[in-house]
């Protein structure tokens, strides 16, 4: 992953999930630099979105490279949603159309970071 660019892995898997090299170890040993935010399967806390937006914007701004992943893309897609709607300006249609191309397929996720854009865009 280093060879091809990558500096950053984000695993939003969580601590129980098998894991196919030594975490973060392995990941460490190799030059990269290892990020966990555990997402369960089941809707999450505001804290939990909060914690990965800030991580995604924090990657973007200082121009990271980043590997963000889960075991299936499901968790993946649906915590990317508040990032896409409350920082890169997206419409919630096209945010979710993005989040299934990364491979949510959740409908409890989903509604999780739909409800939490509409917390936080209320709050302001």
């Amino acid at each position: 992953m280093k060879r091809a660019g990558c500096e950053v892995l984000l695993d939003i898997r969580e601590k129980m999930e098998p894991r196919p090299v030594g975490v973060p170890d392995d990941i460490e040993a190799a030059g990269l630099e290892y990020i966990n935010i555990p997402v369960g399967h089941a809707r999450g806390s505001d804290a939990t979105l909060a914690r990965i937006r800030e991580t995604v914007k924090q990657l973007v701004d200082k121009k990271r490279k980043a590997f963000f992943y889960c075991s299936s893309g499901n968790r993946v897609g649906a915590s990317l949603i508040p990032y896409l709607m409350l920082d890169q300006g997206f419409e919630q249609e096209d945010a979710v159309n993005t989040a299934m191309r990364c491979g949510m397929r959740s409908a409890e996720l989903m509604e999780w970071a739909l409800d939490y854009v509409k917390r936080q865009t209320a709050s302001t």
